[in-house]
This record gives structure tokens, C-alpha cells and sequence, in this order.
């Protein structure tokens, strides 16, 4: 419960920090050979972290064209209360670096806030859905790829997308949905789904006004509606490859096992499975080297690599 108030706290703040209007975007330079890959969490907050607007260094090359050993385009979903600065600043250049097209984008923005604030991925999740398949659409008519792959980080690794895939339709365009830390089948968040029950009626006054202000972080908990929506006709559907990378040290998408996905086409990946060094929690996995090994080898099998083992903090993953 702790981790779930110093989040809301960190919410208060760059909600008042951002109360008179969005940041302006910081200027992208050309990339010009390979691109400075920082594997620590640090690079996603300051200064990237307020300027939401700003695609982290490799994304959104609207001129990038897939290649032969490459043919999707990749678009990377940030996680719930970050934005695509945030959550990519290493997620992006290791994929350009390795020969992808990347695109990110903003999702989830709160209607009653005015502009685009730093953390995105809070409004109601069927609509970020929806707002997900545009952003297909665009990317699939300006590189003419037949398919996407979608890599994402929590609510962009788990619901969210899946929501797209299963009911809205989007397998169809979908080729690999790669899913980091992913808020599957619903979290109890710590035990904070529990408020619910705490101290009635006050709990669920509570709990029901944070579905208000911010439908998303309710929604993801165990026993809303949402997840029989999303998963009740299976987890998965024909033609996608699915992939998980899940940390059993997850302080937010909790208990971790419901992070896995059942059905044909599906690897689920434990990072301590032969690696019990790697103590990344939620939020470090969106920076863990390892990690992103994985996902090259998710996103192309024929070439996969062994993921080395290596001492990964919980916190901050670039410190060995």
C-alpha cells in the first residue's frame, strides 16, 4: 500500500507542476550513427520526463522504411502514469540500433486536464485502445508494412493491447505482441484492489473515486469487468506471437503469475529462470539490459541469442 500512495504522490506533483499547461517540447536533433542506449531508469525522468511530446531518440522516423531482415515496424506502449519519453529512452535506440522501425506515441491522456501532461496512460483503457489502433493504422500506411509488432510495458505490455487484439480486432494487423512487467488478468496492486473492502463504505468510496479521476488504475484490478471483456474468450488470438517477460520481485502487477498468457503461440519468460541475480522490480525492467535482449530475441527468433546472466538492481538497472 506504501507503493501505491508514493505513487499517487508523485501523480499530485507533476500534476501540479504541469497545472498551467504542457511542456514544450524539446528539439530533436538528427540521429547520426548508433545511438547512446542508457539502461538506467534515471534517463526516463529528468529531463525527458517533462516533455511527453518529445519522442525518445530513435522513435518516430516517419521516413524509416522496413528492411527485408526487419519487416514490422515496431511501436513501443508505455505504461501506466508514464509517457512515451519516460518510457523509452532505452527501449528506442536499442531497437534503432539494431535495425527496426520505431514509433511511440501518447496514450490515455486525462480529458479533464488541459494539454498533454508527463504522465499518460490514466484514462479509461478501452478508449487508449482505440487510440492504440490509430496510431497502427498511421504507422502501418507510412512504412506500407503489412504488420505491426507491439512491445510494451505494463498496461502497454498487457490490457491495453490485448484489448485492441481481442476485441477490437487488431490481430489481424498484429505479428508479435512482446508484453515487459504486463498488467494481465488484473493485479491486486499490492493488496490495493483490497481497498475495496477496507473500512465500508469509506474503501469504496475511495477506491471508486480514483476510478473516477483516473479510470486506468482501477480498471486493472483483479475482478473488474474489464478483464472479462478482455480475456474471457481466451488470452490469445490466431496469427499473433505472444511473448512475456515477467520478474517474480513485481511490486505492482501482483501476484506476478498473473502476468502469464495461456494458449497456442505463447512464451512466458521469467527472468530469474536461470538468472536468480536479476532482481528487477516493475519499474526497472523498462531499462534492464537483459530485458531488452529478450525482446530482440522475441521480435526476431530466427537470430535469437542466449541472454547472458548478470546482477540487475531492483531500482536502478544500469548499476551492476
Amino acid at each position: 500500500m506504501r507503493t501505491w500512495f508514493k505513487g499517487l504522490a508523485a501523480v499530485g506533483a507533476v500534476l501540479a507542476m504541469t497545472a498551467a499547461g504542457p511542456a514544450a517540447a524539446q528539439p530533436q536533433e538528427p540521429a547520426t550513427g548508433p545511438l547512446p542506449v542508457p539502461f538506467d531508469l534515471g534517463a526516463g525522468i529528468l529531463p525527458a520526463g517533462l516533455f511527453p511530446a518529445t519522442a525518445p531518440p530513435g522513435a518516430n522516423d516517419w521516413n524509416c522504411r522496413p528492411s527485408a531482415e526487419h519487416p514490422n515496424p515496431v511501436i513501443l506502449v508505455n505504461s501506466t502514469s508514464t509517457s512515451q519519453a519516460i518510457a523509452w529512452q532505452a527501449g528506442a535506440p536499442y531497437l534503432k540500433n539494431n535495425g527496426y522501425c520505431v514509433f511511440t506515441f501518447n496514450y490515455g491522456n486525462l480529458a479533464w486536464l488541459p494539454g498533454q501532461i508527463p504522465l499518460q496512460a490514466l484514462g479509461d483503457i478501452r478508449l487508449s485502445a482505440r487510440e492504440l489502433a490509430v496510431e497502427v493504422d498511421k504507422v502501418l500506411a507510412a512504412t506500407g508494412a503489412a504488420k505491426v509488432d507491439l512491445v510494451g510495458h505494463s498496461q502497454g505490455g498487457g490490457v491495453m493491447p490485448l484489448y485492441y487484439l481481442n476485441v477490437l480486432g487488431g490481430y489481424t494487423k498484429v505479428d508479435k505482441m512482446v508484453g515487459i512487467s504486463p498488467s494481465n488478468h488484473g493485479t491486486t496492486l499490492n493488496t490495493i484492489a483490497f481497498l475495496r473492502s477496507f473500512i465500508p463504505p469509506v474503501g469504496w468510496w475511495i477506491y471508486n473515486g480514483l476510478g473516477d479521476v483516473a479510470p486506468a488504475l482501477t480498471q486493472q484490478a483483479i475482478g473488474d469487468e474489464l478483464a472479462t471483456e478482455v480475456y474471457g474468450q481466451g488470452d490469445t488470438r490466431p496469427g499473433v506471437t505472444y511473448t512475456t517477460l515477467v520478474t517474480k520481485y513485481d511490486q505492482i502487477v501482483t501476484p506476478y503469475d498473473q502476468q502469464y498468457l495461456s494458449g497456442p503461440n505463447v512464451t512466458n519468460i521469467t527472468l530469474q529462470d536461470g538468472c536468480p541475480v536479476d532482481l528487477s522490480e516493475h519499474l526497472a525492467t523498462m531499462y534492464s539490459e537483459r530485458v531488452w535482449r529478450f525482446v530482440l530475441n522475441a521480435l526476431s527468433p530466427e537470430t535469437a541469442t542466449p541472454v547472458p546472466c548478470f546482477p540487475v538492481s531492483p531500482y536502478f538497472p544500469g548499476v551492476r
